[in-house]
C-alpha cells in the first residue's frame, strides 16, 4: 500500500538511525533560522555538533508552552510572505498560540494524516464525512481533507452538529467513515432512534474519534466506546494529535495503541524531573517535529500525560505505540491526598445514562486545597442519584467531590459553547 511508509517496517536500529539523521539536520536548520532556538543555543552554550544521538537530546533544555506563548514570533522560520496558512492552538490551558504553514508544511501535514488513515483502513475510493470545523483557523480539519483528498479518498465536508443534517448526508453520499468527535456518536443514535431512521443499516463501518478518548489504558473499550458500540455496531479507531506536533498517532485495525511515524517526530516520554521514564512508565509526552518548515519544535513538552508501548503490533509496523492519554499535567487535581485527572471522571460520568449533560469544575478553597464541583442535569434529581453518583465516585475513584443538580438548557449552553471545538466538559478555575 501506498500509504504505508517503509521506514514504519524497518528494524528499531534502522529507525533510531534514521532519526538521528534528520535530527541532525534539524539542529542546522534551527541554528540558521529560529531566533527562539538560537538564543536557547547560546544562552546555554550549545555546541549542535555534540548532539548526534537521541540520548544527547537530554543535553538540550525543553521547550514549553510558556515559551510558545510568551515569544511566539521568534519560533517562525520562514518570512511571513512564505506562509499560505495560519493557524491556533485550540487554547484549552492558556492564550491560543498562532501556527504558520509553509506550502511544504501543507504537504508534510497531507502526508501525515494519509497514513494516518491509511493506519485505521480507510482506502482510496472510501467516502468519509467529515463531522468538524475546517475552518475557525483549525488545523486538524485542513488536515484531515487534505490527507483524504492525498489518499484518494471522497470526502463530505459536513462540520460539527446537526444530526438531521448529518444522517441525510449519510443516507444521500452513503460514507464508509465517519471522523467526529465520539460523544456526538450518541446524539446522532438518539435523534435516529426518536426519528425512526434505520441507522444500524447505514453504510458507516466505523469512525475516526478525535478529542475525546475511547479507551481503558489496557486498550478494552472505555464507557464512553461502550455506550456507542451497544447501540451501533460500528468499528471506532482512536486518534491522537495536536496543532503543535502536526502529526497524529492513529490505531492500526488491531487497536493496541496510536503508531509513531518515525519520519515526522521524535517522541521522548519524561518525568517529572526530565528524565526518560522506565519502559512502561507513564510521563510527558515530549516531542521533536521532523520536516516542518515554518516552526518546527525541538523538545517540546506537550502536557499530555502518556505511555509508550512497544511490543511488536500484528499489523507488521516496527513502531512505538502511544496508549490513551492519562491525563494533561496541568489538569492534575490534588485531592484529599489523591492524584485525579478529568478523563477518570468522565469515565465514571458517562456510566449514568439518566446524566445528561455535567461539567467538572475545580476551585482552590479558601486554605488552598482543590476542590472538585460536579454539575450534573438529569432527569432523575432525587437525593438518592445524587448519593449513587457520589458512590461510584468513592468506590472507582476513592473521592468523594459536591454534587450540584444544574438546568439542563444553562448547563448546555456552557458546556456546547460555540466557541469552543470541543465540549468544555472541564474547567480549571485554581
Amino acid at each position: 500500500m501506498e500509504f504505508y511508509p517503509s521506514i514504519e517496517k524497518s528494524t528499531i536500529q534502522e529507525i533510531r538511525k534514521f532519526q538521528e539523521e534528520k535530527l541532525r539536520e534539524l539542529l542546522i536548520y534551527l541554528d540558521n533560522h529560529s531566533p527562539f532556538y538560537q538564543r536557547l543555543f547560546k544562552e546555554n552554550t550549545i555546541d549542535i555538533s555534540d548532539v548526534q544521538s537521541l540520548e544527547d537530546l537530554q543535553k538540550i533544555p525543553t521547550t514549553t508552552k510558556n515559551d510558545l506563548q510568551q515569544y511566539n514570533h521568534d519560533f517562525f522560520c520562514i518570512p511571513d510572505e512564505k506562509i499560505v496558512d495560519y493557524s491556533t492552538t485550540s487554547g484549552t490551558l492558556g492564550d491560543p498560540v498562532t501556527f504558520g504553514l509553509s506550502d511544504n508544511d501543507l504537504e508534510r501535514l497531507a502526508y501525515n494524516e494519509a497514513i494516518s488513515f491509511a493506519c485505521a483502513g480507510i482506502q482510496k475510493g472510501d467516502v468519509v464525512q467529515m463531522i468538524t470545523t475546517i475552518d475557525k483557523r483549525f488545523m486538524a480539519g485542513l488536515a484531515y481533507f487534505l490527507g483524504l483528498r492525498k489518499m484518494g479518498a471522497s470526502v463530505v465536508r459536513m462540520g460539527p452538529g446537526i444530526p438531521e443534517l448529518q444522517w441525510d448526508s449519510i443516507f444521500r453520499y452513503k460514507p464508509k467513515y465517519l471522523i467526529t468527535v465520539p460523544s456526538f456518536l450518541l446524539k446522532m443514535i438518539d435523534y435516529a432512534e426518536k426519528h425512526g431512521l434505520d441507522y444500524k443499516n447505514s453504510s458507516v463501518y466505523g469512525a475516526v474519534c478525535i478529542g475525546e478518548s475511547i479507551k481503558n489504558q489496557d486498550f478494552t473499550d472505555n464507557i464512553l466506546s461502550q455506550k456507542i458500540k451497544e447501540k451501533w455496531n460500528i468499528r471506532l479507531f482512536s486518534t491522537y494529535a495536536s496543532t503543535e506536533m502536526s502529526t497524529a498517532f492513529t490505531e492500526c485495525e488491531f487497536q493496541v495503541g496510536g503508531h509513531h511515524h518515525p519520519e515526522l517526530i521524535i517522541t521522548e516520554i519524561l518525568d517529572d524531573n526530565e528524565n526518560p521514564v522506565k519502559e512502561g512508565d507513564s510521563g510527558e509526552l515530549t516531542i521533536t517535529t521532523l520536516g516542518v518548515e515554518a516552526i518546527p519544535l525541538l523538545r517540546f513538552k506537550t502536557g499530555d500525560i502518556v505511555k509508550a508501548h512497544h511490543e511488536l503490533c500484528q499489523c507488521g509496523r516496527n513502531t512505538m505505540r502511544l496508549g490513551p492519554v492519562i491525563g494533561r499535567k496541568q489538569q492534575m487535581i490534588k485531592y484529599k491526598g489523591t492524584t485525579l485527572y478529568p478523563p477518570a471522571m468522565n469515565d465514571i460520568l458517562n456510566d449514568f445514562s439518566a446524566i445528561l449533560c455535567y461539567q467538572i469544575v475545580i476551585q482552590s478553597n479558601e486554605i488552598g486545597l482543590d476542590e472538585i464541583i460536579i454539575k450534573v442535569s438529569t432527569e432523575n434529581e432525587d437525593e438518592g442519584f445524587v448519593n449513587e453518583i457520589r458512590d461510584h465516585f468513592r468506590a472507582k475513584l476513592r473521592v468523594s467531590p459536591k454534587i450540584e443538580i444544574v438546568d439542563f438548557e444553562a448547563l448546555f449552553k456552557i458546556v456546547n459553547n460555540p466557541n469552543s471545538r470541543k465540549p468544555v466538559t472541564f474547567i480549571d478555575l485554581r
